[in-house]
């Protein structure tokens, strides 16, 4: 495995974080919102074990200026254009999806196709996951809010350890700034997926948060390439809590050896 060593683009002006990892055919890892890219390492280093360039891309710092999708989209490919990383699978993390589905609607031939790890919503959250995800956020990192994390993470997880994981990967810095974005851009320049293209949703059967039904849903836009693939007992944060299962899922879909 290659030694990982988190960099930073742009330092100057977007401060851009990411980790480049792995030789192979490429994959970006966009986090979900308020996250950092750390805790997607365990389901990046499966992958680069089989033989994957993992990209991990988190998001630009807050500036003067108020950032699009498009804004957020175009750093992604500025990124890859400074790996010199032609067209890539751009993958995502809920919110890091819809960065993802941006990309390929703005920048054709950049995305190979898409990789969606929960579908992000175009409604509102109910509001027993927006108080959870809302409580996650806001507790000391030295004590859990553990209904929230149960909320998150599905049954049968460890809450201390998977709340070590999501507390140190909290990035409330660019929160603001993503939710900004989302607000700003039209739904359909973001939501709609891009002609052409292979989609692989895969979810958590338990995701309160980005369920089911949004995956579902996304399918039926187009059926005659998008692909669902739901991962029993898990919840939304699948990645970290099932990183196996999830990388086995990608692996099998895209069939690179």
């Amino acid at each position: 495995m290659s030694e990982i060593q988190r960099q930073v683009f742009d330092a100057d002006t977007r401060g851009i974080p990411f980790i480049d990892e792995g030789e192979g055919p490429a994959l970006v890892l966009l986090p979900a919102q308020g996250l950092d890219v750390a805790y997607l390492g365990g389901l990046a280093s499966i992958l680069e074990e089989e033989g994957f360039r993992i990209v991990r891309i988190g998001s630009r710092r807050p500036g003067t200026d108020a950032a699009t999708m498009h804004d957020l989209a175009q750093d992604v490919v500025d990124l890859l254009d400074h790996l010199s990383i032609g067209a890539a699978w751009i993958g995502g993390h809920a919110f890091g999806g819809a960065v993802a589905r941006t990309v390929a609607l703005d920048h054709p031939g950049r995305a190979s196709g898409v990789l969606l790890l929960g579908v992000e919503a175009t409604r509102p959250l109910s509001d027993d996951a927006a108080r959870a995800l809302k409580s996650a956020f806001s507790a000391p990192v030295a004590a859990p809010d553990e209904s929230a994390v149960r909320s998150l993470v599905g049954p049968g997880i460890d809450i201390a350890l998977a709340w070590d994981v999501f507390a140190r990967s909290r990035d409330l810095e660019v929160e603001e700034l993503q939710s900004a974005a989302l607000a700003s851009t039209p739904v359909a320049e973001w939501a709609t997926l891009a002609a052409s293209l292979p989609i692989l949703i895969i979810q958590g059967d338990e995701d309160p948060i980005t369920p089911p039904a949004n995956g579902d849903d996304l399918q039926a836009t187009a059926t005659d390439r998008t692909s669902v693939v739901r991962l029993p007992g898990t919840g939304h944060l699948f990645p970290v809590t099932h990183p196996g299962e999830t990388a086995f899922q990608i692996e099998d879909y895209l069939g690179w050896d």
